[in-house]
């Protein structure tokens, strides 16, 4: 079973800037959809961000603009890179695959994807 890994989660001050990194177990096809999702406390799930090569990027519009997701295939890696951040993007973050390519529409949370990992914990403080 593929297992996803996160790292890079931090306390940063708003304004600042993280990546995030998630390494999968298994080699992965460029035409999986990969992608972020986040919950903050008390809140639902947040679908983030996805990436395939066969439907590109796509972003939540509450992160259009400061958020960049990237994959290396070759390494079996997943980035998240995150610029301008605000207390609103407080959460835990995760990165999830489906053997599949991404879907139209915003991108989903954790339900839509076959596997995902543990989280890293980014806190934005003002």
């Amino acid at each position: 079973q593929m297992q996803l890994a996160e790292s890079g989660g931090d306390s940063v001050q708003a304004g600042g800037s993280l990546t995030l990194t998630c390494v999968a177990s298994e080699d992965i096809s460029m035409q999986w959809c990969m992608g972020w999702f986040r919950q903050a406390p008390g809140k639902e799930r947040e679908g983030v961000a996805t990436i395939s090569s066969v439907s590109g990027t796509n972003y939540a519009d509450s992160v259009k603009g400061r958020f960049a997701i990237t994959r290396d295939n070759e390494k079996n890696t997943l980035y998240l890179q995150m610029n301008s951040l605000n207390t609103e993007d407080t959460a835990m973050y995760y990165c999830g695959i489906r053997r599949r390519p991404c879907g139209g529409g915003p991108p989903p949370a954790q339900d839509w994807y076959a596997y995902w990992g543990k989280g890293t914990q980014v806190t934005v403080s003002s």
